[in-house]
């Protein structure tokens, strides 16, 4: 259960008199979800019943909230289907209820797909409306170091090494290196506003249909390339953790379609398919090892395992990925 901050009826009422919305029906936590609360919001607008989401957000300081607060808005103008903050009758999108900086956005329905479930379809799908987003977000004017970045896992890398196997340390210190190398290249890599953190449970499908892709708090100012490893080491995955190259082939050809890629690229993609890899395997790793806490209080968070990331890298260093 992610509802760490409890709004009660009445609180929220008041904050919707601020708006032209309608009144209150129902309040509604949402199950999943780590780093903040949500809530479904029921809204009787002059007889139509309204659907919203509530966020309250937890990890995010009120300086660090305004950049997704303008990115939702500057890409939901785009035509890319994302939350954006409703701005209130005064002009103002970004509120506060129970002590913590909060937002309203409109409700999208829709299902994020399982595993067995993510088709060629479904990863072409993905792969264009990445490119979109990547493309809407070109000259978006602010800009944002991503939180689990180069920096982050140089630093929580040195943290972990002590408490691997020799093997495992030496992986991992060589994929940071490696890294290293290739921003030190000065390769043709474009670079904007990314997802970060672009997995199958944060797009709705309805109809076998991509209708909106969530959670844009890991967006960050990065190399667009590195986004769309993310998405191939995650959707294209199988239970074996391989890579499924049909699915792999349809997510690279979708979003080329929009966004033909540079030939350094072409070069990077090796590299960038095993960093993105790397990085999702130290982010599980920390917690695993008990060197963060896993949970919030009143709500216990289940441990992803890193093994999953660590078989995925392997992979991509046995059989190197490439764009086609």
């Amino acid at each position: 259960m992610a509802v760490y901050t409890p709004v009660l009826a009445e609180d929220l009422s008041r904050l919707l008199q601020r708006y032209d919305l309608g009144e209150l029906i129902s309040l509604q936590g949402i199950d999943g979800g780590i780093e903040n609360t949500n809530y479904f919001v029921s809204l009787n607008q002059a007889g139509q019943v309204r659907e919203y989401v509530l966020t309250l957000f937890e990890e995010l300081s009120a300086d660090e909230v305004p950049f997704f607060v303008e990115l939702g808005q500057w890409l939901a103008a785009r035509d890319i289907p994302v939350p954006y903050a409703i701005k209130d009758q005064h002009g103002i999108a970004l509120q506060q209820l129970s002590g913590k900086p909060c937002v309203l956005q409109p409700r999208f329905f829709g299902q994020d797909l399982p595993v067995e479930a993510i088709d060629v379809s479904a990863c072409q799908q993905i792969g264009e409306a990445l490119a979109k987003l990547h493309l809407a977000g070109a000259d978006f004017y602010l800009q944002r170091q991503a939180h689990r970045g180069v920096f982050w896992w140089r630093r929580e890398s040195e943290r972990v090494y002590s408490r691997l196997s020799h093997e495992d340390a030496e992986l991992l210190r060589d994929e940071v290196q490696a890294f290293d190398q290739l921003r030190s290249a000065q390769w043709d890599l474009p670079m904007g506003i990314i997802h970060g953190d672009l997995f199958s449970d944060n797009a709705l499908f309805a109809d076998q249909q991509l209708v909106a892709i969530l959670d844009l708090y890991n967006a960050a100012t990065a190399y667009w390339l590195y986004d769309l490893a993310i998405v191939a080491n995650d959707w294209c995955r199988t239970t074996q953790g391989q890579i499924d190259p049909l699915r792999e082939r349809a997510l690279i050809q979708g979003y080329a379609a929009v966004r033909p890629f540079t030939a350094d690229e072409q070069r990077a993609w090796p590299r960038l398919t095993r960093t993105a890899a790397m990085r999702f395997w130290l982010s599980r790793l920390i917690p695993w090892l008990g060197l963060e806490q896993a949970s919030r209080q009143g709500a216990s968070m289940k441990l992803k395992d890193p093994e999953a990331y660590r078989q995925i890298l392997l992979s991509r260093i046995r059989t190197p990925a490439q764009l086609c």
